[in-house]
């Protein structure tokens, strides 16, 4: 890797990337405690702060995939047979050194992606909570005891690990949600490989670099975690029978395709898709909590989460004033460089995202939106990237063919609801399903919310934004969201088999249902 020297160094991103062991190393494709040097194609990292390249990586050929594979096929033998509180004792390590790094890592996730320096910071101390999370999961993998109707037998289940898990991380969480599969995964018995975005390979590279020292200290094997830089190797590993679980996070255009080509092979797979969330706002709402919940919601990250809140369905009666209090809340809205703390929004992740964006508003008013708060690309000093834009607001119906899809952007469609069936009718009414929300004060409108009739997505919040899901509840959703469950509660069961198992301990060996095969 080659490390541009001109970096701007005026939040100290210079000092993080020494730090994360960012220089001229010059790696391609790695494991736990070594880099596979690559002679593959350059793969450029530029910052949509300020336009500027970071570093530059090889991408990983085909004969360093055919390696890691191998290598992590080897791992799996030995990481397996550990207890798995001693895995959990060795992913305990790594928190502890994610703690060491939460600093430069935060900052590297910010210039790099875009968002703010508190949200990568933050996305750190996931990393770090999950670690804490699946500390406490390796004592916990427990299976259930069964009665037998046969005399003389006990049944029970245990769970085994798979082997190798494909984990294909989006730009938008560089670092978070690799964290979420792996540290668990781990615990489980797993190896793991990552495939990070194209667009955020350092702060896969700076993960790889921070873990290594504590896979050496306790002569982990080679191969339990590995990092695969390049677009073709997602379709390389989707299509692997060797990888007999895929967690994929991204849109669901690309979901589908992995869906299937895994499927083909009776692969699993754990797919985060695309979000179209909506908060609903009740006459009985505290509209100050509305207003935290709302903007947070659709202009944090600069509206790239799955999470972010992309609708808002208010009811007839509070539907001017909430909109004025919006207007007035996004005319306060200070858009640059996300490593500054007086700044509230950053950039998109490149320039084609701004595109998408544009061509988002355009579809809106072709249908009929109306502008409430104008959006728009912002230029001049402190914008030279060109990925800096204006969140907005547009009057728009749930029908419309726009406000059906994802654009990940900070655009929110505001639109009214006169009783709290239509709501949760209008909430539901899009292909995605990941996270919900509703604003009341009224006990009955919040059970029906979360009623078997109410919101039919993974997520489902009474007073609380979209945005912001925490690491101790599993993390997913349905419909065109993907299925499956990433993080927290009961998720660790994705990443291990289930066996049942009969024990005869007599003399005899009777039949289930009474089945006589007498010889």
């Amino acid at each position: 890797m080659k490390s541009e020297t001109l970096v701007n160094n005026e939040f100290g991103i210079a000092e993080a990337l020494k730090a994360l062991g960012i220089n001229d190393q010059n790696p391609g494709t790695g494991t736990g405690t070594q880099w596979v040097h690559s002679n593959g194609p350059v793969l450029e990292s530029y910052s949509p702060v300020d336009g500027q390249r970071i570093a530059a990586v090889h991408q990983s050929t085909e004969a360093d995939y055919e390696a890691t594979m191998q290598r992590s096929a080897e791992a799996f033998k030995v990481w397996r047979n550990m207890p798995a509180p001693k895995r959990g004792e060795i992913v305990r390590q790594v928190g502890e050194e994610l703690r060491k790094y939460k600093e430069p890592l935060g900052k590297l996730v910010s210039y790099e992606m875009g968002k703010s320096l508190q949200e990568g910071l933050g996305e750190v101390q996931e990393m770090i909570d999950i670690c804490d999370f699946a500390v406490g999961l390796s004592r916990q993998l427990y299976g259930l005891t069964m009665h037998s109707e046969r005399p003389k037998h006990r049944m029970y289940e245990q769970w085994h690990p798979l082997g190798i898990v494909g984990i294909i991380s989006a730009f938008n969480f560089p670092v978070a949600v690799w964290s979420w599969n792996a540290a668990i995964a781990w615990v489980c018995g797993d190896v793991c490989v990552w495939k990070p975005s194209s667009k955020v390979p350092l702060c896969a590279i700076a993960c790889q670099n921070i873990i290594s020292k504590v896979f050496r200290d306790n002569q982990v094997p080679e191969g339990v975690s590995c990092v695969l830089i390049g677009n073709h190797v997602g379709d390389r590993m989707n299509n692997d029978s060797r990888v007999p679980m895929i967690s994929f996070t991204g849109s669901t255009r690309i979901g589908r395709r992995v869906a299937g080509s895994v499927a083909q092979r009776f692969g699993r797979t754990i797919l985060e898709l695309g979000g179209n969330n909506a908060i609903i706002v009740s006459e009985h709402a505290d509209l100050n909590m509305v207003l935290v919940g709302t903007v947070f919601g659709a202009v944090g990250t600069a509206g790239q989460r799955c999470t972010t809140t992309r609708r808002l369905i208010v009811h007839e009666s509070v539907y001017d004033k909430t909109l004025n209090v919006l207007k007035n809340a996004y005319g306060q809205l200070s858009i640059g460089n996300p490593l500054n703390p007086a700044n509230h929004v950053g950039p998109l992740i490149d320039k084609g995202a701004v595109q998408q964006y544009l061509d988002a508003i355009e579809h809106a008013k072709k249908e009929g939106g109306k502008m409430v708060v104008e959006g728009g690309v912002l230029e001049g000093e402190g914008y030279e990237s060109g990925c800096y834009v204006k969140p907005c607001i547009v009057e728009a119906m749930n029908s419309y063919q726009i406000v059906q899809e994802e654009t990940f952007a900070p655009i929110l469609y505001v639109m009214k609801y006169k009783t709290i069936d239509e709501a949760i009718s209008l909430q539901n009414d899009v292909p995605q399903g990941l996270s919900s929300a509703i604003f009341t004060n009224n006990m009955r409108e919040m059970e029906q919310f979360l009623s078997q009739e109410g919101s039919d997505c993974g997520i489902a919040n009474v007073n609380i934004g979209t945005s912001g899901a925490e690491i101790g509840g599993a993390f997913g959703g349905e419909k065109e969201t993907g299925g499956g469950r990433e993080s927290g509660s009961d998720s660790w069961k994705a990443y291990m088999r289930r066996q049942t198992n009969t024990i005869n301990y007599s003399s005899t060996l009777p039949l289930a249902q009474g089945i006589k095969f007498d010889l």
